[in-house]
């Protein structure tokens, strides 16, 4: 009897389940044996007994939960087969931040591809997303409404090195996700010509070391001082989204308020949020590349895990693409998703 789709991975209340491996993806409450697509918090989670993801999630899971974050940990390189249980999986780049991956479940010629969050944009922090062929293509819909074209990125590193030219009295205070989404900004301002510190929040400091570690150049980045703040005429600070808006920012020279988000393509948002300086860029696909993955892939069907499933559903049956949404919980904490339920589950981290 030919392998099914149901065979390789089934869903259940921890998440997305392979019986024939006895693992879990991406689980949301601590399982026996993970893996783990990316290091962001609603994605890896803390208390599992096995981990296997790539060397850099790893890493990132143990910086931001600590060295014992779980009992036992194995490296995933990429592209390389591992055998658990009945299946092979293998890791492939997913483009979304350093270390993230997609998970291809394989057996007997039947392969389910597990894409976690992705993007096809260029990013000068993370390898960049490969093509997996597969029966299934499991995916998100962060930004899945046609109304989502995201800009050039570079475009929106050049407004922000415009303002600070037009401002130079005025601090910049850019508000970015910690993980990913800040490395990357300061990544493109080194691209662009932006040769001075780089000032970051202290909630930066330890991942970005990380990044640089793991041979991101990023230049020079030192730890915003309380003293200091006043002097900063001109520069380029970047925090966490929470903090633009506290008293922490308001001790720099008349600041300007940036965020570097998705949703910034929103203008109501940057509105609600008093964001003077909207910058449109995502760790996500857009609508035109969630399409073209789909379809790049050859999957014969589709499984939306998050984000704005019923839309990217719709389409799919357009394209003659068997499709359904997985209505997962637990998921939208990285800085960009919608709120997400997160129960039952670890609290979550501050939306950006």
């Amino acid at each position: 009897m030919p392998i099914r789709a149901s065979d390789l991975l089934t869903l259940t209340r921890e998440g997305l389940y392979c019986p024939l491996g006895g693992f879990h993806v991406d689980p949301t409450w601590p399982v026996e044996r993970a893996l783990i697509t990316h290091g962001h918090a609603d994605h890896a989670r803390s208390g599992h007994r096995h981990v296997l993801a790539t060397p850099e999630t790893l890493r990132i899971m143990a910086v931001r939960y600590g060295a014992d974050f779980c009992e036992h940990r194995q490296e995933a390189p990429l592209g390389e087969p591992i055998r658990i249980g009945e299946v092979t999986v293998r890791f492939a780049p997913a483009g979304h931040v350093l270390g993230s991956a997609q998970i291809a479940i394989e057996r007997e010629g039947a392969r389910v591809v597990v894409s976690g969050d992705y993007k096809r944009a260029p990013d000068p922090t993370c390898l960049p997303f490969e093509v997996v062929p597969c029966d299934v293509f499991i995916t998100e819909a962060t930004f899945g409404l046609p109304v989502f074209t995201h800009p050039d990125t570079r475009g929106e590193v050049r407004k922000l090195l415009d303002s600070v030219r037009l401002f130079p009295e005025r601090a910049h205070i850019v508000g970015a996700y910690a993980l990913g989404k800040a490395q990357r900004v300061m990544a493109l301002l080194r691209e662009e010509g932006w040769d001075r510190p780089i000032h970051l929040h202290g909630a930066m400091e330890k991942l970005t070391a990380l990044y640089k570690e793991e041979g991101v150049p990023l230049g020079e980045t030192p730890k915003v001082v309380a003293a200091e703040r006043k002097d900063l005429h001109g520069a380029i600070v970047i925090c966490p989204p929470s903090s633009i808006q506290d008293l922490w920012s308001r001790k720099f020279p008349d600041p300007v308020t940036c965020f570097a988000s998705g949703w910034m393509r929103v203008r109501a948002r940057a509105r609600q949020k008093g964001v003077e300086l909207p910058m449109v860029i995502s760790d996500h696909s857009d609508w035109p590349d969630l399409c073209r993955t789909i379809r790049d892939t050859g999957a014969e069907e589709v499984w939306v895990t998050h984000g704005q499933e019923d839309a990217l559903v719709h389409w799919c049956g357009t394209q003659g693409i068997r499709a359904k949404p997985l209505h997962l919980l637990g998921y939208g904490d990285d800085g960009e998703a919608e709120p997400a339920s997160t129960e039952p589950g670890p609290e979550t981290e501050a939306l950006a």
